[in-house]
């Protein structure tokens, strides 16, 4: 599955759509270069998960981890300072990936061996400076499930502009 944003609202709308329909246990990777949008995106998921919207949704790059209350527990990190190899359960973290909340990872490429055997990824490509490209790729079969629950709550998000992103 591929969408195009065409702009920052677009991206956090995108974020929305998914965590609508994200469940505990659900975990999220998002890759894509520095100012790709992930945190944009990861606003919106807190969003659709019901975090409280006087709640900033901030990057964890310094503290690794932000926690948030929603529907389900909101479970943001990010692995970007992490040296490269760095292993998850050497960090003390893989507790939070046994499926009590969802899990939105950043730089999940900077972990060894991984971090969970089924997750979706979402690529993330900056077309120009207001565009973003998503690719949406299901590792497993509930990540699969997931991803068509997503395409359906995007159409219905977008269908409405005909100029939008899907």
């Amino acid at each position: 599955m591929v969408v195009t944003a065409r702009s920052a609202a677009e991206t956090e709308l995108l974020g929305e759509c998914l965590g609508r329909v994200l469940e505990p246990g659900d975990v999220v990777a998002l890759a894509g270069d520095l100012g790709a949008g992930k945190t944009r995106f990861a606003q919106g998921v807190a969003r659709g998960l019901g975090v409280d919207r006087t709640r900033p949704v901030t990057s964890p790059t310094f503290t690794i981890l932000n926690e948030y209350e929603g529907r389900c527990p909101l479970y943001h990190f990010d692995f970007y300072r992490l040296r490269p190899g760095e292993d998850l359960r050497d960090l003390g973290f893989e507790e939070y990936f046994a499926g009590a909340g969802v899990c939105l990872v950043e730089w999940p490429e900077r972990l060894a061996g991984g971090f969970a055997e089924e997750y979706l990824e979402i690529g993330i490509d900056v077309v120009d400076e207001e565009t973003r490209k998503f690719t949406v790729t299901p590792h497993g079969t509930a990540p699969s499930a997931r991803r068509e629950m997503f395409r359906e709550v995007v159409k219905k998000c977008f269908d409405r502009n005909r100029n939008s992103c899907y």
